[in-house]
Formats: structure tokens, C-alpha cells, sequence
């Protein structure tokens, strides 16, 4: 099975095989509808996965929006339409895999 990373990489280079086309809105609900059926198959969540559930709260931070509102929603916000807002997305998220790196080896570098 492919890794929730991985699944991110291929639809960002082929979303029309998975969400029709390049849509943040398109990708929002593929990724709702992922979620959906692995809870309904009662499938923990990797590691991977609780990590983007992160990704709301590093958005929201951001941006500094204080509302719930999906990241998805947040990042339409600051894009000039739909297109714009699913790279924007990749841009996002690639910086806060970059953060998250980055903590990771703080902390690593505090216990050694």
C-alpha cells in the first residue's frame, strides 16, 4: 500500500487520476473521503497521517486565524482560485514537513 506521503506526491503529479482536477476543494474532500473510509474500517492512523492532522493547527497558526475553519478554506483565502490554492497547498505543506524536520532534530539534538 502506498503511504499517505507518497498518495500526497502522486496526486499532486497527476490529480486528474484522483480528484478530476487541480482543485484545492477536490483535494480537501479526497482527503476527507480517505479519512472516512479508514475510520470506518477501524484502521489506526500511521504516523504519517497523525501528522498531517497536525497541518490544521500549523495552518491556522499561519495565518493566524483564530476560527474553525478547514485548512482548506484558510488557504483559498490567500489564493486566487482553486488551482492557485492546490499548489499553494504543496507549497504549504512541504514547508511544514520542513518544520517538522526541523524540530525533529532539535529535540533529537536535545536528548543525545
Amino acid at each position: 500500500m502506498t503511504d499517505f506521503y507518497d498518495l500526497l506526491r502522486k496526486i499532486h503529479q497527476k490529480p486528474g487520476i484522483y480528484i478530476s482536477s487541480p482543485a484545492l476543494s477536490h483535494l480537501y474532500m479526497f482527503l476527507c473521503g480517505y479519512a472516512f473510509s479508514r475510520q470506518e474500517q477501524d484502521l489506526a492512523l500511521t504516523d504519517q497521517e497523525k501528522e498531517f492532522e497536525q497541518f490544521q493547527t500549523w495552518i491556522q497558526q499561519r495565518f493566524n486565524v483564530d476560527a474553525s475553519i478547514s485548512w482548506a478554506k484558510i488557504i483559498l483565502l490567500y489564493s486566487a482560485d482553486e488551482r492557485d490554492g492546490f499548489e499553494r497547498f504543496f507549497e504549504l505543506w512541504s514547508e511544514f514537513l520542513q518544520e517538522q524536520q526541523s524540530e525533529f532534530a532539535g529535540d533529537y539534538e536535545k536528548v543525545a
